[in-house]
Parts: structure tokens; C-alpha cells; sequence
């Protein structure tokens, strides 16, 4: 355990350094983690120019879906119901899912992921990454309340943090 005061690399456990003296007793003691709010990963998910995102309904035929992503040039689409998000269809599904079976016979609602994990208007880019990180996503959408107001898609993530790092 290093010293606060002294830097000087102690035991595990040690109550006092042994170099200075200065007391270690609470260096180890967790503190509660402060909420992030730093420059680029504290910054807002509209910071990235999130735009619109392209609703679908659950019934629509999967070729329609796919159809509708590659003329959008869009890598995901949102499943809706009455407004109400209920699962996102992305580009990995088309692949890892769809692949191989007839296309008119199934709809989005066979092959989309329900019930998706969500971030709120009021999330960060850190909040983003690290949801994209423990849930291994790379489309997440932004919602208020069930209604969806955008996509965050790892590649604008990254491409933002890239061109504001310089």
C-alpha cells in the first residue's frame, strides 16, 4: 500500500507507514464513487448529433426490414409497437439470425432482440461505453420514458471521442 504522504510502497494492512509515520489506517477505506462528470465521457449522448432513428413495426417482413436498413444506410432499426419500443433489429441479427431461413415467412418480431437494454436523454458517453462494454451492444437505444428519441451506436461513440481528442 503506497503512502499518501511519503509515496513509499508499505504491507497490505500496515496502520502506519514505515518510512514516515503517517497514519494508513483510512487509506484503504473505499469512498463512494463521484459522479463523472469530466470533459468528453461526461458529456451528454446528444453530444454525438444522435438523429432521428427509423421505427418499424413488429409485424413488418423481415425482407422489408433489411431492405429498409441497407436504403437508409442504417445498421439498426426500432421495433415499435403503438409508439412503445419493444426490441431493436440490427444488422447483427440480419446476419447471425436470419441467415438462411426464407425471409418472407418470418417478421421482425421473430428475430429482433426484445425488450432492449436503454439509455435515458440524460445519460453520458461514460454511462454508453460502459453499457456497450458489459452488455457487448454496439446500437443502444436513447428512450424517454418507452418512446425512443435516437440510437447510440458505438462507432459514433468513439468517432466523437477521437475527433475530440484531436
Amino acid at each position: 500500500m503506497l503512502c499518501p504522504v511519503c509515496r513509499f510502497d508499505n504491507f497490505e494492512g500496515e496502520d502506519s507507514c514505515a518510512n514516515c509515520g503517517a497514519d494508513l489506517s483510512t487509506s484503504d477505506v473505499p469512498q463512494p464513487l463521484a459522479e463523472y462528470r469530466g470533459t468528453i465521457l461526461g458529456e451528454h449522448l446528444f453530444a454525438l448529433g444522435v438523429g432521428e432513428p427509423i421505427i418499424v413495426a413488429p409485424a413488418l417482413p423481415v425482407s422489408e426490414a433489411i431492405r429498409t436498413m441497407h436504403a437508409a444506410g442504417v445498421d439498426c432499426l426500432l421495433v415499435c409497437d403503438e409508439g412503445r419500443l419493444v426490441g431493436i433489429f440490427t444488422d447483427r441479427d440480419a446476419v447471425v439470425k436470419v441467415a438462411g431461413k426464407k425471409l418472407d415467412a418470418f417478421d421482425v418480431r421473430d428475430f429482433m432482440t426484445p425488450d432492449p437494454v436503454v439509455l435515458r436523454s440524460e445519460d453520458t458517453l461514460a454511462i454508453a461505453i460502459h453499457k456497450m462494454a458489459v452488455g457487448g451492444f454496439r446500437h443502444i437505444p436513447i428512450v424517454e420514458g418507452d418512446r425512443p428519441l435516437g440510437v447510440v451506436a458505438a462507432a459514433d461513440v468513439f468517432r466523437h471521442i477521437a475527433a475530440s481528442l484531436g
